[in-house]
């Protein structure tokens, strides 16, 4: 199948920063024979691919990309309709195109829990098992049975079990050992039908506290869209703060021991009666709270370097307040030599950024 190559186009109406230049080559696929037409086309010039999802974790360079972008707009949903007991586990497939708050939302409609707490996070279903998204007790990784993605290299179709995707807190075998090697194609689901929701998040737990009965996954949807609404994180055109990749870094989890080092560098220089928020994992790890690393190394709220600077409502998300790129990975930059600096403790970025 002929797949259209245009030249030249901006990638900054693609990306939710809406930052960067322009890609010498683009192409949307919205089928399989598509998405690798747009692979044979840029291997038989021996261009790079940068395969593209909703543009909400991906961070485009100033100037031109000189490969090809390939937008992957795969659409469909299958599935959700079984009939059953109650607690029966239902089977939802989502393609990699499609939208994933309307996939929740979706599922809602159909009386389905089990990524609720997911609500509101921009970008596409294909990219979630990527960076196992999760957020206010949720992973997509608790739910997910099936990945089907196409080799780039052989341009043959893979399909992965839930188990053999080796998710990890916000990491997969796609992020990490296969990066790059798996376009993910569709996702399949196993939700459930008439659960109680399992509010595992205090922040989430508290914002709900008010309802008389025990609360419905609708009713979880909108508190967590209320909560992601308060830190400017849900995508809104009326709101300048959400120009931003959400999260811009992870919170580090560290052992024990070197923790003891972050809390002797905290004693020596921060607020002694202010204890660093830690969370414990498994194998006696640590998680840290990434945001207040950054408050706590010098960019609290509002601080602002040239076209990007840190959200008036969430130390974790880099704004962009331009058209300009750079400044944008700058001051990440900026922010993990801070960190670095102070507590010992190098940030990991999420957004991929793309040069």
């Amino acid at each position: 199948m002929d797949i259209t190559v245009q030249e030249n186009v901006a990638l900054a109406p693609h990306t939710s920063m809406r930052v960067g230049g322009s890609a010498r080559y683009w192409a949307s696929a919205s089928t399989l024979d598509q998405l690798r037409a747009a692979l044979e086309w840029a291997g038989k010039r021996s261009l790079p691919v940068q395969v593209l999802g909703g543009g909400s974790n991906t961070i485009f360079a100033d100037g031109t990309y000189l490969g090809l972008v390939v937008k992957v707009d795969l659409m469909g949903i299958d599935g959700g309709n079984d009939a059953g007991d109650a607690a029966d586990a239902v089977t939802v497939s989502a393609a990699a195109g499609e939208n994933w708050d309307d996939f929740v939302v979706h599922c809602l409609g159909l009386q389905l829990s089990g990524i609720e707490c997911l609500s509101g996070i921009p970008g596409l279903v294909g990219a979630t098992p990527i960076q196992n998204v999760g957020a206010y007790g949720q992973e997509v990784a608790q739910t997910i049975t099936k990945v089907q993605a196409l080799d780039r290299d052989s341009l043959e179709e893979a399909t992965f079990s839930g188990e053999e995707c080796r998710f990890s807190y916000r990491s997969s075998r796609f992020k990490a050992a296969d990066r790059d090697r798996f376009i993910i194609t569709r996702v399949t689901f196993r939700l459930r039908r008439g659960v109680k929701p399992e509010l595992d998040y205090p922040e989430l737990r508290q914002r709900l506290q008010g309802e008389a009965v025990d609360p419905t996954p609708a009713a979880v949807r909108d508190a967590v869209i209320a909560l992601r609404r308060s830190k400017s994180m849900v995508l809104d055109s009326q709101d300048p703060n959400t120009r931003s990749a959400g999260s811009y870094f992870l919170n580090p989890i560290i052992l024990g021991p070197p923790m003891d080092a972050v809390e002797e560098r905290w004693q020596a220089v921060g607020d002694r009666e202010s204890d660093i928020p830690k969370f414990p994992e498994a194998d006696g790890r640590v998680k840290i709270s990434a945001a207040w690393l950054v408050e706590n190394s010098g960019f609290g709220k509002g601080y602002r370097y040239g076209q990007a600077g840190i959200s008036q409502n969430h130390a974790l998300a880099i704004v962009a307040h331009g058209d300009r790129a750079t400044d944008v990975v700058r001051l990440g930059e900026m922010v993990q030599e801070a960190v670095a600096k102070r507590f010992g403790i190098l940030l990991e970025p999420e957004p991929v950024v793309v040069r």
